[in-house]
């Protein structure tokens, strides 16, 4: 049975949620043909410190946002982060092999720039032999180091992307454009909107707008779902929030315990997403390229209150360039034109919402997992 090795890395909720979509996708269009493991090779298989460096990124970005925006910027200078690359590569080498012998993978997928260099550097010396592909899960802020010439294949999500990755030296055979992994239930058609509200205690004729900060509940949501529960109720819309706290209990106890001008449901961590967003008509969030690719995939307008330095800077251009959303900092502005799209701006949001159809991959997990399989021997398609 062949064995397919996905690394990540625990930095931010993304690149988990990334390797899972593709371990979904290959379950469901491969069955037991094959072996999906994913692996975290900083914090599981890496000698100290380094395996701690995983744990820097979140208060890094939380409270040094600065910092983090400088080493990013340090990372698209390739004098610096090349050398940088290499001796980390030397630092893990033997641990990478340790985790390459155990596993014995017939394919190596990467969804993490950092995890790329020495990963592969390992691999080579493990058997050259074994393909390595690369799956770029940032969406228009690529950085230079998800780049390697040596790779067998690089899937992008953007066509900028692409640009960017023939003009590090990579070949046009080996960079292909097929958008985000993301669940593999974006792909499958959703029940009407009216069905799933009612599915999910929600009133089924009142506009839904969905609030929500990544998996780690980030960003100033208390403020902005106040604001927005107070302007909606004012202007007279016929609407409703879901606000989802993700993992940030504090935040959730906080909104529970309030008393709301309109319905407010308010969730923790969620599972099943695609539901949630498919029931939804607007959709406030931060700019991460994974909520992005899935909210385009269920045409919704975006209002992005949010983004990490550097990393996350190109999706928000992106997203107001390709008129599918706006970028407003502030509270109240979200909230006027939240209130606005519910009302006299309605067909402004639905030109958005249809702009956002055209732009989404549905089908983008499928298409990765299937080029994956290209470089594996035949593998028969579970029924």
């Amino acid at each position: 049975m062949p064995r397919v090795l996905v690394l990540m890395s625990e930095t931010g909720g993304g690149h988990r949620a990334s390797a899972e979509a593709l371990q979904a996708a290959f379950a469901e269009r491969y069955g037991p043909a094959l072996q999906v493991q994913i692996v975290d090779p900083w914090s599981d298989h890496t000698p100290w410190p380094i395996h701690h460096l995983p744990r820097i990124y979140g208060p890094m970005v939380h409270y040094t946002p600065w910092l983090w925006k400088a080493l990013w910027i340090l990372g698209e200078r390739n004098w610096i982060a090349r050398p940088v690359l290499a001796l980390m590569g030397l630092l893990t080498q033997r641990s990478l092999l340790r985790l390459y012998q155990a596993q014995a993978p017939d394919l190596v997928i990467c969804v993490h720039p950092l995890v790329q260099h020495p990963a592969l550097r390992a691999l080579r010396r493990y058997d050259p032999r074994v393909p390595f592909l690369t799956v770029v899960t940032d969406l228009a802020s690529v950085s230079a180091t998800w780049f390697h010439a040596g790779v067998t294949c690089c899937l992008v999500p953007s066509v900028e992307a692409r640009e960017k990755a023939l003009a590090l030296g990579l070949g046009p055979d080996q960079v292909a454009l097929v958008g985000l992994p993301v669940r593999p239930a974006f792909a499958r058609p959703l029940p009407d909107k009216a069905r799933l509200r009612a599915e999910r205690g929600l009133a089924p004729d009142r506009d839904t707008v969905l609030l929500m900060g990544g998996g780690e509940g980030v960003g100033p949501l208390a403020a902005i779902a106040t604001a927005l529960a107070e302007r909606l109720s004012r202007d007279g819309r016929s609407a409703q929030m879901v606000v989802i706290c993700g993992r940030n209990r504090r935040l959730r106890r906080r909104l529970l315990e309030r008393a709301w001008p309109l319905p407010v449901h308010v969730l923790g961590f969620v599972e099943e997403m695609p539901g949630w967003m498919a029931a939804a008509d607007v959709i406030v969030t931060k700019a991460g390229p994974g909520t992005i690719a899935e909210a385009l995939i269920c045409g919704l307008p975006l209002v992005l209150f949010s983004y990490i330095p550097g990393q996350e800077e190109g999706n928000v251009a992106y997203v107001t360039a390709q008129g599918v959303g706006v970028y407003l900092p502030e509270p109240e502005e979200v909230a006027a034109q939240v209130s606005h799209w519910l009302g006299p701006g309605r067909a402004q949001r639905e030109a958005m919402a249809a702009r956002a159809r055209a732009l989404g991959r549905p089908q983008a997990t499928f298409q990765i997992v299937e080029q994956a399989a290209n470089l594996l021997s035949s593998i028969p398609v579970s029924p």
